[in-house]
């Protein structure tokens, strides 16, 4: 049985990375946020740090949809749960409008999404037009019509200016109008991406946010009202009804870190765990918390790398974690989570931090970035720990983004695969520590709900048992 929800619905993309869309997306947020509208937001592609911005804004959660890492299935409940009790739902692209296979553009079609397109026009005139007319018609042909929404003008120099670039717009009730030069279209940034909105305060974050809103409320785009956006831009979303899986966590509590320095968790991923039956049980190693009664841990990625001297002083958490694994008891740790378990961290100004040792050797860091792009992870029990009709639990899907490398003399127990069409070829290393094998990390920072099957294994009392197939 379907059910439908009508939406005003956008996606906002760009030519490229770099033109302010994040921006964008979360000042329209605040904008409409601050009117009492109910927004939603998503962003495309795997990513932590700009959904931080836009929950602050919309202050609702935020996930990310993709077509290869979450699938239709998963975009396509989110954004009809979302659409049941929004008033708009807003969508960020990732990179440019074209890039990637799947590409935001595929997103738009696959759901209809009227895109919106942000051009960084400060270096320019009527070329403004042709790219708009590339961005709306390039494949259009072989992959369907584009829903197109409008263009907004960024980085702009003068009204002048302004009057040039929108001549250039056709149709011209495309233009949805221009921001200024300012800094208040720029968010803070570091190595990994943007400054997450949370470290610099609430408060902070907010008047960053509610600065770049009032520069957006002025254009054309900002001025329309909700009834504007549902006769311009609504949107049928359609779900089929999905039974629930087994809860397979059913009676653990898996302990999750989060704080600053393991800050990179999906919302979705902790869904995913708690739809399997597991408690979840969070905790600050940075505060100083003890390590939570559990059957589990999580450690997520994050910035280790920046509070790895506070980190390197929690010898009351390090003997935990290890009296955890020496019970036998599962550790999963992504990127930052596993940086923090081996023997040393060394900081990109060369400083070496002796870290919490379950599993041997170092990371370091360095000034080029070392892992990039989608993958998946195949797990499942061996061939004699299966019954003749048991199948092993599909792959996990999800990414790589780190600028550490890891030196170390464990062999890795498997590799991921990279996505189809991945500019990279080599896949994470997954390795293997504790007792049992029972202590695993790897770079890759995993997707849960792509298989919740394989997630309950990671998780699992039988992870002893847990194979994890090198596809290689």
């Amino acid at each position: 049985m379907n059910r439908e929800a009508v939406c005003p619905a956008l996606l906002i993309t760009a030519p490229a990375s770099g033109q302010g869309k994040t921006t964008v997306v979360a000042a329209l947020a605040r904008l409409l946020a601050r009117r009492g509208w109910r927004v939603r937001v998503f962003k495309c592609g795997p990513d932590f740090l700009d959904p931080f911005w836009h929950q602050l804004a919309s202050g609702t959660p935020v996930h990310n949809v993709d077509l290869w890492m979450t699938g239709e299935a998963d975009i396509r409940a989110r954004l009809q749960a979302a659409a049941q009790d929004a008033d708009v739902i807003l969508v960020e692209g990732v990179m440019g409008l074209h890039d990637g296979t799947p590409s935001a553009a595929d997103i738009a079609r696959r759901f209809g999404l009227p895109v919106l397109a942000v051009v960084q026009a400060g270096a320019m005139a009527q070329t403004l037009g042709a790219i708009a007319h590339g961005l709306r018609g390039y494949r259009q042909d072989s992959n369907g019509r584009l829903p197109w929404a409008g263009v907004l003008a960024n980085g702009v120099a003068s009204d002048g200016h302004a009057a040039l670039l929108r001549g250039s717009i056709d149709p011209p009730e495309s233009w949805l109008g221009h921001l200024p030069k300012s800094d208040a279209m720029h968010l803070p940034e570091r190595h990994l991406g943007l400054v997450a909105a949370h470290e610099l305060g609430q408060a902070s974050a907010l008047a960053r946010l509610d600065a770049a809103a009032d520069l957006l409320e002025a254009t054309p785009l900002g001025r329309l009202s909700l009834d504007d956006w549902r006769a311009r831009w609504a949107v049928a979303f359609q779900t089929p009804t999905a039974a629930s899986g087994p809860p397979l966590l059913a009676g653990r509590t898996v302990a999750v870190a989060r704080d600053a320095a393991f800050a990179f968790i999906y919302a979705a991923n902790v869904e995913t765990l708690q739809a399997l039956g597991a408690r979840v049980a969070f905790f600050s190693p940075l505060a100083g918390d003890a390590l939570p009664e559990c059957d589990a841990l999580w450690l997520p990625g994050g910035y280790p790398e920046l509070h790895a001297a506070t980190l390197a002083a929690r010898t009351g958490l390090k003997q935990a974690l290890h009296a955890h694994a020496d019970a036998g008891k599962p550790i999963w740790a992504e990127c930052g989570g596993m940086m923090a378990l081996f023997d040393e961290l060394v900081a990109l100004d060369g400083t070496p931090h002796a870290l919490w040792g379950l599993l041997p050797g170092r990371t370091e860091m360095q000034q080029k970035l070392a892992g990039l792009g989608m993958q998946a992870l195949a797990l499942g029990e061996p061939a004699e720990a299966q019954g003749a009709d048991d199948a092993a639990p599909p792959a996990l899907r999800g990414h790589s983004f780190h600028y550490s490398r890891c030196d170390t003399a464990l062999p890795p127990i498997a590799h991921t695969v990279p996505a189809p069409g991945s500019i990279r070829r080599q896949g994470e290393a997954v390795y293997a520590g504790g007792p049992r094998g029972n202590v695993r990390g790897s770079y890759f920072h995993a997707w849960f709900a792509s298989s919740p099957a394989a997630t309950a294994a990671l998780f699992s009392s039988q992870i002893g048992l847990l194979h994890f197939q090198d596809q290689r």
